[in-house]
């Protein structure tokens, strides 16, 4: 399946209050920070990858991939952090992924565009509920999302309404389990990666 190059963003600018505060994108997994397991998955299907980030940048830096912080540094969500990105982008076309969902399916970009039709912005939803945070947009939304922040907006879903985002069906819920909570990274840990380690 063929589309024009897309930059990719992993959305790492939260407060995390849910995990303590920690930032989320630094947990370790596997010998790796949790952001570096989303690059590889989400690598392979782009061409162009950023890092949104407010805090610990430089650490982040030491990934080499460039980091883009919030324009407003109140930490007003993930549109502060898709505007960021949209205005840094290469490409005309950006994909989002938060850095909290590792097993987010690994033909994201590809199925988003081909399903997208004729929108400017394509989401995934898992039939049960939608991902608004997994999104393709293209950059000529920036006016509108500065718009929206401008006025005091902040919910990702209204704006996905207010443009008619397309949503995209991906008949896996498991694909996009989130992780916001410490027993939520301990069981994903248990399940997912203790298993791929080496037997004693």
């Amino acid at each position: 399946m063929t589309h024009p190059k897309i930059s990719g963003a992993i959305l790492a600018g939260g407060l995390s209050t849910r995990m303590g505060g920690n930032d989320k994108g630094l947990l370790q997994f596997n010998n790796a920070p949790l952001y570096q397991h989303i690059a590889t998955r989400l690598q392979p299907q782009i061409h162009e990858l950023l890092i949104n980030a407010n805090r610990n940048l430089e650490i982040y830096h030491q990934s080499g991939y460039p980091i883009i912080p919030d324009i407003v540094a109140d930490f007003s969500g993930p549109l502060a952090g898709m505007l960021a990105v949209l205005k840094s982008a290469i490409h005309e076309w950006v994909v989002f992924v938060p850095c909290d969902v590792p097993n987010f399916p690994e033909n994201l970009v590809a199925k988003l565009w081909h399903y997208k039709q004729n929108a400017w912005a394509a989401y995934a939803h898992d039939c049960v509920r939608a991902h608004p945070t997994l999104v393709l947009m293209h950059r000529n939304l920036i006016p509108r999302l500065e718009s929206y922040l401008a006025l005091g907006d902040r919910k990702l879903m209204l704006f996905m309404q207010m443009i008619k985002a397309k949503a995209v069906y991906f008949p896996n819920p498991n694909a996009f389990t989130n992780l916001n909570t410490p027993e939520e990274c301990h069981n994903w840990k248990h399940r997912h990666w203790e298993c791929l380690q080496e037997p004693a």
